[in-house]
């Protein structure tokens, strides 16, 4: 019989986080993303399309992003997710992700952001992380200097800072219909609804994980 130093290595896989090895109750706290935050019924509803097996998965996944062990993903770490790292907005990708503000994304931070891009998930979810991409601020507009801001990542050096003003301010006049100089949902779900903004935000990351 082998010592303790010689066992091989379990193929179990390794269990879920406390907070997710069953559903979480609809209307009671669940698990806390770092500052005691619950979850909605929403995202209660989002996580529920994912199985358990897709959870284990994904929950390997981040262990295995998580190079330091510390439990939680910082931005060098996320940009392990090659679907991620691609994406000019990876930066805002990340901002999105962090519900608590905190700089890190936990796990369930990132079942929920995931579960956002899957195939499969409503339109009006994807719109709706679509529109975080662009409210920099997160006050529930986009204004004008946040879509600089995005913008900029999107062109890089490719348009001076003065041309993307004006193409920016074009964009902000032609979609402002209450005049208010900012972007509602509403209003940004009315400026995208022509050019396939839900299905640009398609990521079957069950293949690669």
């Amino acid at each position: 019989r082998r010592g303790s130093r010689g066992r091989e290595p379990s193929s179990t896989p390794p269990p879920l986080p406390p907070s997710l090895a069953g559903r979480p109750p609809v209307g009671r706290p669940a698990c806390a993303m770092g500052n005691q935050e619950s979850l909605s019924r929403e995202e209660i509803h989002s996580i529920a399309n994912f199985n358990r097996k897709d959870i284990t998965r994904l929950y390997n996944r981040f262990r295995t992003l998580d190079a330091d062990g510390s439990g939680q993903l910082d931005p060098q770490e996320i940009l392990g997710v090659q679907e991620l790292a691609e994406n000019p907005l990876v930066q805002r990708v990340i901002s999105v992700f962090d519900k608590d503000n905190s700089g890190t994304v936990s796990f369930l931070e990132f079942l929920l952001g995931l579960a956002k891009l899957t195939a499969g998930t409503e339109e009006e979810r994807k719109l709706e992380f679509a529109f975080s991409i662009y409210d920099v601020n997160k006050d529930g507009f986009i204004s004008n200097g946040d879509l600089f801001q995005v913008m900029k990542m999107m062109v890089g050096e490719n348009l001076g800072e003065v041309q993307l003003q004006q193409l920016v301010d074009r964009q902000i006049v032609s979609a402002d219909q209450d005049g208010d100089g900012k972007l509602s949902f509403e209003e940004f779900k009315d400026a995208v609804q022509n050019i396939g903004v839900a299905e640009q935000l398609n990521l079957d990351f069950m293949k690669s994980y």
